[in-house]
């Protein structure tokens, strides 16, 4: 007998869907965004920039999106906005370097680790979005230093700091409908955070988009081999870590 063929499960729709993206200012962030409004949904760009961002949407014109200014340690001041998302992306962050004074320890954590751990919780706070409809999406660029060195310090403990986190709080999800959340490990790219990186940011944000349409909880992107052995494995490990030493 010939083997039955499952169908392909249907590509994650974003036509429509109001997506909001933090580090909108950055060379990732700016490439979501493009990627994003070619897909059809609407954007929201949350930045530390006084001023309004205005991209360029390849053809002469603006891509339509609502910028919204925001800093690390006022994520509160979001709490009214973030109902009105579908799908959040966790992609700001800084790089301190070599740098280990005191002052870079404090930034490091608070930007890339605090600072997305209180937007997690308050996404995940909202309520569940009804039977039948598509459930709410939080992406979290933890980066591949979160399993790999980076040539940072702080950033890899930052970064790391931050995925453990977010596996810890994946284990709460609960109800029918619950909010899917997806993992970014993702490799060098060239950006104000590593102007040394191997891809271009455009590239990458085009593989995220095409890997979370794919239902793809953790998305890697990168060209060290390695990554897609050793982060599944990490994650399977941690998960069932947590889940054995922990309690909601």
């Amino acid at each position: 007998m010939s083997p039955v063929l499952r169908p392909l499960p249907p590509l994650v729709p974003l036509r429509d869907r109001t997506v909001a993206v933090s580090g909108a200012g950055g060379a990732l962030g700016v490439a979501l965004l493009q990627r994003l409004h070619h897909q059809g949904a609407r954007l929201i760009a949350l930045t530390s920039q006084p001023r309004a961002l205005v991209l360029a949407d390849g053809s002469g014109g603006t891509v339509p999106l609502r910028s919204v200014p925001w800093c690390c340690g006022a994520e509160a001041a979001l709490a009214n906005l973030l109902p009105e998302v579908d799908i959040l992306v966790i992609n700001h962050g800084i790089n301190a370097f070599g740098d280990r004074c005191a002052d870079a320890v404090q930034q490091s954590l608070e930007v890339n680790a605090l600072s997305a751990w209180r937007l997690i919780e308050l996404f995940l706070a909202l309520p569940e979005r009804p039977a039948g409809t598509p459930c709410r999406e939080l992406w979290v660029n933890t980066s591949e230093a979160e399993i790999l060195p980076a040539i940072s310090p702080l950033y890899e403990i930052s970064k790391r700091l931050l995925g453990q986190l977010l596996s810890l709080r994946a284990l709460d999800r609960q109800g029918e409908n619950p909010c899917r959340i997806r993992r970014l490990v993702l490799g060098p790219f060239r950006s104000g955070l590593n102007p040394y990186g191997l891809m271009n940011a455009d590239f990458v944000a085009g593989q995220v988009i095409a890997q979370a349409r794919r239902h793809c909880g953790l998305i890697i992107v990168t060209p060290n081999p390695l990554t897609y052995l050793l982060a599944p494995l990490a994650m399977a490990l941690r998960h069932g870590y947590f889940r054995l030493t922990s309690r909601a």
